[in-house]
């Protein structure tokens, strides 16, 4: 027996353990054939216009076409993909289901004996498909193709990374880090301090010109340096040079405060990240846990408002489709206001960030049930 024949039996004996109709094949080829074209779509608009606002840019830097499409578009796409797909699969979803409705297919369903609830089925699963790519997408895809479009533009537009200013970092328990000014595109790092208490009182004092990193030794080199260390008995013993290697509990990445780089981390190097960060109180903390929370809150946000999709285009309307439409894009972008508002409390507000993350999914979840409860069955 071939290997399709044996996936076709099985899938055959899945859909009969499981009660998969016809109908529920039609209404996921539906639903996800729908999604599929307006995302396409959309990509297709999307980047038509960054080529026409771009094709100068390309030019003038004589970057080959091969390398615009693989180390540009191909790592550009993902991101928006991952941006707008909870957005076009509500109005995808409305967009089928009030086509189904004006055409009394819902109506013919419901005759058939087939309950509200049932229907909702390869609903639920189309969206569980689709939030299981969005979640691989956020956590895994897109921040690597973040990563190497960072890298094209640095190649080609020489695009440098915003210095950071006056940095205070707490590197243990009892030390801490000063750096007036982080200059990521040359890794170096101007008039540092490090200063080591015990007992309140400063135990070690050690003063750099320049601080930078050795990738091949791991260790931190620091140039012009003086080091003043407080013997246990009072003493104070002051040592200097031109270079001194040393380490501490800091790499290059938590000394560049940027609330984007959270972006080009997997969710794995994230929540280590997080944890860094936490420990010196970082003062960008709450961006990266907003970040963290929304690669998990965005994707489980498809399948509500897919729900909610449901119920707003169910009902047959004498004025058309538009009039769904309509109200569909009322509440995403609502939504996506929400979003906005929650966000913004979060980072400067005294929102908590895991709430605030969460908070527009409660609420649409909240007027989810409160439509499908609602809705003429």
């Amino acid at each position: 027996m071939s290997i399709f024949k044996r996936i076709k039996d099985f899938d055959e004996r899945v859909r009969e353990k499981i009660g998969w109709k016809i109908l529920d094949g039609y209404l996921l080829r539906k639903m996800l054939g729908t999604v599929v074209f307006a995302i396409t779509l959309l990509m297709v608009i999307v980047v038509v216009f960054d080529v026409s606002e771009n094709i100068q840019r390309f030019l003038s830097h004589n970057i080959p076409t091969k390398e615009v499409i693989t180390g540009y578009y191909f790592n550009f796409i993902p991101y928006f993909i991952n941006l707008f797909i909870p957005l076009f699969t509500f109005i995808s979803v409305i967009w089928f289901t009030s086509k189904l409705s004006s055409r009394n297919e819902i109506i013919s369903i419901f005759d058939n004996g087939i309950s509200f609830n049932r229907m909702l089925v390869p609903y639920v699963t189309g969206a569980v498909i689709i939030m299981i790519i969005s979640l691989v997408l956020a956590n895994f895809i897109v921040p690597n193709t973040n990563r190497k479009l960072n890298d094209f533009k640095y190649q080609y537009f020489g695009r440098r990374g915003v210095n950071t200013t006056y940095l205070h970092i707490k590197n243990s328990k009892n030390s801490y880090i000063f750096v007036e000014r982080w200059d990521k595109m040359e890794g170096v790092g101007y008039n540092f301090t490090y200063e080591e208490f015990d007992n309140n009182s400063i135990r070690q004092k050690i003063s750099a010109r320049t601080i930078n990193y050795d990738e091949e030794n791991q260790c931190w080199q620091l140039h012009n340096y003086t080091r003043r260390v407080i013997t246990p008995q009072g003493m104070e013993l002051i040592i200097g040079g031109e270079e001194f290697d040393t380490v501490f509990n800091i790499l290059p990445r938590n000394l560049y405060q940027d609330a984007f780089v959270s972006e080009t981390m997997s969710y794995t190097e994230l929540r280590q990240f997080i944890k860094e960060e936490k420990m010196r109180g970082s003062s960008l903390l709450a961006n990266y846990q907003i970040e963290q929370h929304k690669r998990l809150a965005n994707p489980l946000g498809i399948i509500i408002m897919t729900l909610l999709g449901v119920s707003v285009s169910c009902r047959k309307s004498t004025r058309g489709v538009g009039v769904h439409i309509f109200i569909g894009m009322g509440l995403a972008f609502s939504f996506i206001f929400l979003q906005q508002v929650s966000t913004v409390f979060s980072v400067s507000g005294g929102l908590p960030p895991v709430l605030g993350t969460w908070l527009p999914n409660i609420i649409y979840l909240i007027i989810t049930i409160i439509m499908l409860k609602m809705t003429p069955k």
